[in-house]
């Protein structure tokens, strides 16, 4: 058993039955799956997830609004994932999937299948239901590419899909892809 799957079991981030990894144990798995993909010629894809309205909503709301948040995501994307991907936390209103195994069009799929699932979630709030604005990145690892730059990939892609799904419409939500290296 890798050090990062006792991680995976010891460190469960409040997210219920989905094992969600700290960033310091999601920077281990990131590369150990980046060794692995490079060892083996296998694909490795990355679903980066980000909640733009959280910060908001925890301002108007509290702070149990931000783990009670990322909860409910984390298990709606366990959902849509194998059970050998993982889910973590990278930083403040972010959910990445490590997806080995996975190349860029069956990344895709995921995303897809993640969009459609958390484009249903709508938060009530003092009796109010509120939509969560949501954006996905999706980036696929190539040999020249660090976990960290794999991060950024998947976070520019993100960025772009919040641009190309409109802030004030937070649903859908929407993917973006990263560019193709030419």
């Amino acid at each position: 058993m890798a050090a990062s799957d006792q991680d995976t079991r010891s460190q469960r981030a409040s997210a219920g039955t989905v094992a969600c990894l700290s960033q310091s144990a999601l920077d281990r798995r990131l590369a150990e799956e980046i060794n692995r993909a490079g060892r083996h010629g296998t694909p490795l894809s990355c679903l980066l997830v980000t909640i733009g309205n959280l910060d908001e909503l925890v301002r108007e709301h509290g702070d149990g609004l931000y783990e009670e948040t990322l909860t409910y995501v984390a298990r709606a994307l366990g959902s849509q994932v194998r059970d050998f991907d993982r889910i973590g936390a990278p930083s403040d209103g972010e959910l990445l999937l490590l997806l080995p195994g996975a190349d860029g069009p069956r990344g895709e799929v995921v995303a897809r299948r993640a969009l459609q699932r958390l484009r249903t979630i709508k938060l009530e709030v003092d009796g109010e239901r509120r939509p969560l604005s949501v954006s996905v990145g999706l980036a696929a690892w190539r040999e020249d590419l660090s976990g960290a730059e794999l991060l950024e990939l998947a976070r520019g892609a993100a960025r772009r899909g919040v641009v190309a799904g409109g802030l004030a419409s937070p649903s859908p939500p929407a993917l973006g892809r990263p560019d193709r290296p030419a």
